[in-house]
């Protein structure tokens, strides 16, 4: 079992940066594929980026591409998504999820996450 608490989130002016925190716990976190979704009101979940926490598998989406970065922490149990640049777009509550078979996957959709934590909200002002 995975347990995973996010942190980071905050309210920010355009342009902006926030760094979040996906801390995991559990015997197979550090093999696992992490990832960084989104989920603004009246919106469906997003993908924002994904890797594995040994640091490989990255990816970013293209929405946030250039702007957002992801990183691992293997030593840390923790994965780090830089967000700079933010625009008032980028409002939502984010979320980190573990891949729900097995422990590497090269999937973007939250169908295929799980062991959601609460998530941190970010807030971008115009």
């Amino acid at each position: 079992q995975v347990h995973l608490v996010e942190s980071g989130g905050g309210t920010v002016q355009t342009g902006d940066s926030l760094r979040l925190a996906c801390e995991g716990s559990g015997r197979t976190y550090s093999s696992r594929t992490v990832g960084w979704f989104r989920q603004a009101p009246g919106k469906e979940r997003e993908f924002v980026a994904r890797i594995s926490v040994n640091g490989d598998n990255a990816l970013i989406a293209d929405a946030v591409k250039g702007r957002f970065t992801i990183s691992s922490d293997n030593a840390k149990n923790t994965v780090y998504l830089q967000m700079n640049s933010l625009k008032p777009e980028d409002t939502a509550l984010y979320f980190c999820g573990v891949v729900r078979y097995g422990s590497y996957s090269t999937s973007t959709n939250p169908d295929d996450f799980g062991s959601w934590g609460q998530g941190t909200r970010v807030t971008v002002s115009s």
